[in-house]
């Protein structure tokens, strides 16, 4: 049976760094056995479909192929449609009313629990909030990703310990629910 997934790309083509041109991966995924690749945007999201493997294993084969053939490692989560589309409609906040660059997802390796940021006084960075869905994170950013003091308190490494975490802006969530749907 084959499956569709979507591959996230940690931090690539950023600021120059970690280039990995889109029409490489795309190569490069084929030449791994998968159908239908097809990539969005230069931010690090392929889609593709397999018949082998799961995706803990898929991400670590393409993490592999690309430190083979790039020469740096790149941290890599693999989701399958079914996933994507149920944490796209778990989202707590009200997405329909909001911009896309308000809204974005941190999507996990593992599941994570509300201890991890038991610390963190939420009150501190209020009218942002933040809610833990299934190996995901909702974060509301009325002035965006970039100005955000919550997004930069959530990113740090002890907060993240063990962990690979990605995130992505409403507009790219909602966009690989559409691709992995085909």
């Amino acid at each position: 049976m084959t499956t569709t997934y979507a591959a996230l790309l940690r931090g690539i083509n950023v600021g120059g760094a970690k280039k990995v041109p889109m029409a490489d991966l795309r190569t490069l995924m084929e030449g791994l056995g998968h159908g239908g690749v097809r990539t969005y945007l230069q931010s690090g999201q392929a889609v593709f479909s397999s018949a082998h493997g799961d995706e803990e294993s898929l991400a670590a084969e393409l993490a592999g192929a690309i430190e083979k053939r790039f020469g740096f490692g790149v941290d890599v989560i693999v989701r399958d449609h079914a996933y994507l589309k149920a944490v796209a409609e778990a989202c707590p906040f009200p997405a329909a009313d909001l911009e896309p660059k308000q809204l974005h997802v941190t999507y996990f390796s593992a599941p994570v629990t509300a201890e991890r940021y038991a610390e963190l006084d939420r009150s501190a960075y209020l009218p942002e909030e933040f809610r833990l869905g299934d190996r995901a994170l909702y974060l509301y950013a009325p002035e965006g990703l970039g100005r955000s003091k919550l997004a930069e308190m959530l990113s740090r490494p002890r907060l993240n310990k063990g962990l690979v975490a990605t995130s992505r802006n409403w507009n790219t969530v909602v966009k690989l629910v559409e691709m992995t749907e085909s």
